[in-house]
């Protein structure tokens, strides 16, 4: 049941979500969801955290930037799990008021919202869970030689290091790099030429 679901959410962290969301001004809140409901439908790279702690600071609201990536992250399970369930507004809003507590005008940002997107967010044909996924921004690669280590008993063979640049979905630009042999670059390689080709008969 997506009541069960939401419920589950209830703690410490989620409450100093809620009390967050009780001090927003709706038009601060409203866009906050709205970029939620972007994000969900895979609309853009991220929401930009940052941005939005100012936009709330400059409005008199004190938060960082952590509280912020909380309260989207809250906005985003609640709006993911009604449209994976396919709630209807009420059955949504008897949800998020009767755990929740939220003052009248927040749940009325929230009605309107869903009014407006709850039927495009359900009818998602990827809505495994709706949790958008990261995104890849940049790939590069490099071929280089070990020389020294503490750990690797193999030297003079070369390898492959890998850096990946990807957009979470809460905004954060996150760089992961890892190593690779020759063989396992080669394999990696090939899966992605498989993924090339399988894509060109879609």
């Amino acid at each position: 049941m997506a009541t069960r679901e939401m419920y589950e959410l209830s703690g410490a962290g989620f409450e100093k979500s809620c009390d967050l969301m009780k001090s927003l001004p709706p038009d601060l809140f409203a866009e906050l969801c709205q970029q939620s409901i972007r994000n969900l439908q895979c609309e853009n790279c991220g929401v930009d955290q940052t941005l939005l702690s100012q936009r709330f600071q400059a409005a008199g609201v004190d938060t960082n930037v952590d509280e912020v990536r909380n309260v989207l992250n809250a906005v985003d399970y609640l709006f993911s799990t009604a449209a994976k369930h396919k709630l209807s507004t009420d059955a949504l809003l008897n949800t998020v008021a009767s755990h929740y507590k939220l003052p009248k005008q927040t749940l009325q940002v929230i009605r309107h919202v869903w009014n407006e997107e709850g039927k495009k967010l359900s009818d998602i044909k990827c809505s495994r869970d709706l949790l958008p996924a990261a995104k890849l921004l940049d790939f590069q690669w490099k071929i280089g030689m070990a020389v020294s280590s503490d750990s690797c008993k193999s030297l003079n063979h070369p390898y492959v290091t890998v850096e990946l640049k990807v957009a979470e979905h809460s905004g954060q630009v996150q760089h992961k790099v890892f190593e690779m042999t020759i063989p396992e670059f080669r394999n990696f390689s090939k899966q992605f030429k498989e993924m090339s080709a399988a894509l060109e008969n879609v």
